[in-house]
Order: C-alpha cells, then structure tokens, then sequence
C-alpha cells in the first residue's frame, strides 16, 4: 500500500521539485537583456560590496563586447604577471601562462599616449587619495582650490577604486592605472589622463598584482603587438583625435596630480 502511495505522489512531487528548482534560479537582468549584454557579463559588472563602500554597477550600454574583461590569446614574449599597456588599441593585458592573457577595456588620455617602454609597480593603494597639481590649481583655482590638500578616496574620486603607481629607475613617473568614476570613457581615447578601467575591472586586476610587479606600456609602432602570433601582420593602430569628455565628466576627473 505504501509503494502504491508513492507511485501516486510521485508525479506531484516531480513537479514540485522542479517548480523550486526554477524558482531558486536568479531572475534575468532585464536591462542586460535589453542591450544584448550577457547575464555573465551584467554579473561581472554588478554591484560590488567593497569594505563599506558598494560600488555602482556599470551601466548595460557601456558593457559592449569590446569593454568585457576576458581571457584571449596572447602571444607575448613577457613572462606571466607582466602587465602589458597597448595606449593605441586601449587595452590593458595581465599576461598568463600558455601564451595567454586578461584583457581589460582602458581608457587613455593625452599622458597615457605619451608614455612607453618599461616600468615597475612599488606601489598600489585602496580608494586612493587625489591632489591636484599646482599647475591645475593656478589654472582653475574655482575648481581646483578646495581640494588643494586633497581628496580622500571615495566614489567621486578621479582615481576610482584602486591605484598602481608606475616608477622607473626608482622615481615616480606619475604614470597611474586606476579606476574611474566614469564608466562611459572606458574604450575611448580621452582629452587626458593616463590608463583607467572600470572599477570592478581595477579591483580585479589589483588582487592578483603585486608590489614588483613589471609593465610594458607599448608604442604606437608596437600597438597590437602579442594579438598575433609570431611573424604575423599587427593590427592597423586606431587613428583619430581624443574624445571630448563625457556628459558629466570635467577636468578634474581627467587629470590628476599625486596621490597618496
């Protein structure tokens, strides 16, 4: 009686289970959905707990193929852990063993594109603090003035989540990887500043980078250089004048002096 029972409750216990199954499963992001983005990359971007601080989630229109951080094939003659910086393609590549990488979108302004050649990260810092130079200040002293001594890190902060500061020979080349407050000059060419990628995409790289840590920032001549294999063609460099700043974007957040 007992096995007739369960054959009888079987059916209505199947159905059950597969109803809490699908319930248990995260609800699409509709606005990833509706932009094309996948639900893996809309998770990637998400909103991310930092300490006491949640950084926002990027926006679906920024998350364009090109802008997801990926693992590609990189044919590249530095060992793993090197960073790799290629200002013209505007990405940045953590080499990984097996002639591989992790890409990350940048965005580069005019002190980024002028800079090349090697250098080394003593240092690297959490919500960073900002100065602006003392040339910023003479210039603007309306914008600049109030924050002569500084700006702690913070959401609003030009520098974002994290910072790797870049030496060379052991002086500071005020040459800065960082994060951004504004998610919609990632990809871009900017009036200025140096290398910047989304703020989960610095966190990201900022775990599995130590002080030590060497990179290579390419020329133009050297753009694409490691996307093929060797002895293959390079890529055309992109061409074209800076962008203007994004809605909402100003000096202050493209430049940056010190930072501590």
């Amino acid at each position: 009686m007992t096995s007739t029972l369960a054959r009888r409750l079987l059916p209505a216990l199947t159905a059950l289970a597969l109803v809490a199954a699908c319930a248990s499963e995260p609800p699409p992001d509709r606005a990833a959905l509706a932009t094309g983005t996948s639900p893996e990359a809309a998770a990637m971007y998400g909103p991310m707990v930092d300490g006491e601080r949640i950084i926002p989630a990027i926006p679906p229109q920024y998350l364009v193929e090109r802008n997801i951080r990926r693992e590609v094939d990189y044919w590249s003659a530095e060992p793993p852990g090197t960073i790799v910086v290629d200002p013209f393609a505007r990405y940045l590549y953590l080499v990984e063993p097996g002639f591989r990488a992790t890409r990350y979108a940048v965005a580069v302004g005019r002190e980024g594109r002028g800079f090349s050649g090697d250098a080394v990260i003593p240092i690297k810092r959490e919500w960073p603090r900002w100065i602006p130079t003392k040339d910023m200040i003479a210039e603007d002293p309306a914008q600049y003035g109030p924050w002569a001594e500084g700006m702690e890190g913070g959401l609003s902060n030009p520098l974002g989540a994290r910072a790797l500061y870049l030496h060379r020979n052991g002086r500071d080349t005020y040459y800065r990887i960082h994060g951004t407050s504004e998610p919609s000059s990632i990809g871009n060419a900017t009036s200025a500043g140096c290398i910047r990628l989304f703020n989960q995409d610095i966190v990201h790289l900022y775990n599995r980078v130590a002080p030590g840590t060497r990179v290579v920032v390419l020329t133009a001549a050297e753009s694409g250089l490691g996307t093929v294999p060797p002895g293959g063609a390079l890529p055309p460099v992109a061409t074209g004048p800076a962008t203007i700043a994004p809605p909402g974007e100003t000096a202050a957040t493209m430049f940056f002096g010190a930072a501590f």
